[in-house]
């Protein structure tokens, strides 16, 4: 018997990792193989020290339409609720991951596909992407709360309430995405993120990454110690002088740029 095709590819490219879901023959459809491999894919990668940032993405037109409902054919309650928590550790595992994660997408995203998306740091999406969240239309309950935390509790109730299909110039501005580039740019843009995040000194880029969330769980006030906390940790470090050393010597630092 042949081993089944996994369902989330694995690649390293220097000190990029590229994770690419591939079930392109189920439009990418979140099962439980998928949730499983996530996870565990992103806990090795936090832990991996040679890995400096993340790329999430998929195979096939469609980035991922939602969660694979034929799986629950014959299943009882307690497998649906067993699955549900799945793909919440899946997400969960994504937002933890200390290491930069990035998003492509390439086409339509529906449902978990939007939750997986918001458990990255930010999204890159091709103009051939949309989203939909139908789950009350699927008789279910999801993206009721990254969704209401990233573009707001009245624009989340509308497009769950609805399940209209949103275009990617919407989701931009409602900050679902943070660039729009056309579909044949989108392999060289993010090579080109990938690359420049991979090439900051990984403790600053950890730091960033970890004072930005936990700031966004707080007031200004804390946010500001949070921020201090990590200065100091990068300046216990000492490889901040390392970072001066290149600003000087570019020409931005010439130039007096940043400061």
């Amino acid at each position: 018997m042949s081993k089944a095709t996994p369902p989330v590819l694995l690649r390293r490219e220097e000190s990029v990792a590229h994770v690419v879901l591939d079930r392109a023959e189920a439009r990418n459809a979140l099962n439980l193989p998928m949730c499983l491999a996530l996870k565990e894919i992103f806990e090795a990668l936090d832990a991996d020290a040679d890995i400096r940032a993340v790329v999430l993405s998929a195979n096939g037109p469609v980035f991922c339409a939602g969660a694979d409902l034929k799986e629950r054919n014959g299943r009882d309650e307690a497998w649906v609720i067993a699955r549900r928590r799945a793909s919440f550790a899946a997400y969960d595992a994504i937002a933890r991951c200390r290491k930069p994660v990035v998003a492509a997408t390439q086409g339509p995203v529906v449902g978990s596909g939007g939750e997986i998306l918001m458990s990255c740091d930010f999204v890159i999406a091709s103009d051939r992407t949309t989203f939909r969240f139908p789950e009350p239309q699927w008789g279910t309950v999801g993206a009721t709360q990254r969704l209401q935390r990233t573009i707001g509790k009245m624009r989340a109730k509308e497009l769950l309430f609805t399940g209209r299909t949103m275009p990617v110039e919407e989701a931009y501005q409602l900050g679902l995405v943070a660039r729009i580039v056309p579909a044949e740019a989108l392999a060289e843009t993010i090579a080109g993120i990938a690359e420049a995040i991979a090439a900051a000194p990984p403790l600053a880029m950890a730091l960033t990454k970890q004072a930005v969330d936990l700031g966004s769980e707080t007031d200004l006030n804390n946010g500001i110690r949070v921020e201090m906390a990590a200065i100091e940790r990068c300046l216990a470090d000492g490889g901040w002088r390392d970072g001066l050393n290149r600003f000087a010597n570019s020409v931005g630092g010439k130039e007096n740029h940043d400061l």
